[in-house]
């Protein structure tokens, strides 16, 4: 399982969604958890935290948000040499076979469904830290 001190941020438009996975994330054991409201307002601290040499080791990001969605983030986080070996877990209602093909081609690590619990989390969260671990 990733470290409780591992760097994250969860991006979700709808604040109840965002404390929703800070309370799950916490009762994992994570510590260390910044939110952002949009794909538009977490790509500068993406960026930023990047740049500080200390970046996000695990984004969560929600599918459908207004002005970035999460596919977009997905895109831009993927695209930047800096970022774009950053874990990225799409939360997401959505499970139509075409924009899971997409996100497939993009680099997505899993997928959480919402609604979710935490032992759905914790699941999805090992698998991932257990595939990149394995190497």
């Amino acid at each position: 399982m990733f470290p409780a001190n591992t760097k994250i941020l969860v991006v979700d438009d709808m604040k109840t969604m965002r404390m929703v996975m800070k309370k799950t994330l916490k009762a994992l054991g994570f510590e260390n958890v910044t939110e952002a409201d949009d794909g538009e307002t977490a790509w500068p601290l993406i960026q930023q935290s990047a740049s500080s040499g200390e970046g996000f080791q695990l984004i969560l990001s929600d599918w459908n948000m207004p002005k970035v969605q999460g596919i977009e983030l997905l895109r831009r986080v993927r695209s930047d040499d800096k970022t774009k070996n950053t874990v990225f877990i799409m939360v997401t209602a959505e499970s139509e076979k075409g924009q899971v093909k997409e996100a497939a081609q993009l680099g997505v690590d899993q997928y959480v469904i919402k609604p979710f619990t935490p032992d759905s989390v914790k699941e999805k969260l090992e698998f991932v830290y257990n595939k990149k671990n394995a190497a």
